[in-house]
């Protein structure tokens, strides 16, 4: 079983250790990982280790936020050199802009109504390995739980029962706080393009992550991104209907792209998404194979 696409505590939205992760897919069956956190490669060293003492292949990996045509973007690096600056430098514009935007989005979950200060927030995140980044999944698991707002609309759909519960933070993140939404705040995300040149120059292999979600009702940048040298797709993902994992597996064998599957696991913070789970109906082996092409 494969699974390339997983979360550690070195995101801001992760739960487990790298060790707890290779563990986990170690009682799943996965014998061949990656843990591509969010704008971090800290991860890696950890679970490179951990990995091959309990016999699992394992890929170095990275997700950058980037930005094409005014839109945010997530591009996975596979196989790189995780030990370069330009990753470390990768993590630091973030983290410099970290702050300011957290403060923005409290200003704007205030001005939803909700009582929630800065306190509230640290309290949260003190132990967090971004303890200034509050993303919408904080804002949720804090609102969610002052009893105060047990009965609040706009928290009604997050809670047992609504429609939005399946994934309650993380949808209350793409309800509120995703691009185009009210506590949205914008962070300045290198481009595309110098996310692909970095990956390659760090003898990486570039992905596209979960077109599904990022491209949806923009599908016709696809075109652009594969002309600036994208070198492949996560065609299957948690996120994607079997309609859309048709689709992009015709655009990889279309273009002689590489495809790869992964589940997006974070563990509480997505509780639907399992480990190991992407709905991938390739062979192991042939996804094996083409890696190797890859020199993996």
């Amino acid at each position: 079983m494969i699974d390339l696409h997983m979360h550690s505590k070195y995101s801001e939205d992760g739960e487990y250790t790298p060790f707890e992760l290779v563990e986990q897919c170690v009682k799943k069956g996965i014998d061949m990982m990656s843990i591509v956190d969010h704008n971090c490669v800290k991860a890696n060293t950890e679970a490179e280790t951990f990995a091959r003492e309990r016999g699992i292949t394992y890929i170095p990996g990275i997700e950058i936020d980037c930005v094409y045509k005014d839109t945010n973007f997530h591009v996975l690096g596979y196989g790189i050199d995780f030990e370069s600056k330009e990753f470390v430098e990768i993590e630091k514009n973030i983290r410099d802009q970290s702050l300011w935007a957290s403060l923005e989005r409290l200003v704007e979950t205030q001005k939803l109504g909700f009582d929630v200060t800065e306190d509230d927030m640290w309290a949260i995140s003190k132990d967090s390995y971004w303890p200034e980044s509050w993303t919408g999944e904080l804002f949720a698991e804090v609102l969610l739980s002052k009893i105060e707002y047990k009965d609040h609309p706009i928290l009604r759909p997050y809670r047992v029962g609504g429609s939005r519960n399946d994934n309650p933070q993380v949808n209350f993140y793409w309800d509120y706080y995703s691009q185009g939404k009210p506590c949205y705040a914008e962070i300045q995300y290198p481009k595309m393009q110098e996310i692909i040149d970095i990956i390659h120059n760090n003898h990486g292999i570039a992905v596209l992550a979960h077109p599904g979600v990022n491209l949806k009702g923009k599908e016709y940048l696809l075109k652009g991104i594969l002309e600036m040298g994208i070198d492949g797709i996560e065609v299957f993902s948690s996120y994607h209907s079997p309609e859309q994992i048709s689709h992009y597996y015709k655009e990889v064998k279309k273009h002689h792209l590489l495809f790869t599957c992964g589940s997006d696991y974070h563990g509480k913070i997505k509780p639907s998404i399992i480990l190991g789970e992407h709905g991938c109906q390739i062979s192991d082996y042939e996804i094996k194979m083409q890696l190797e092409k890859k020199n993996f």
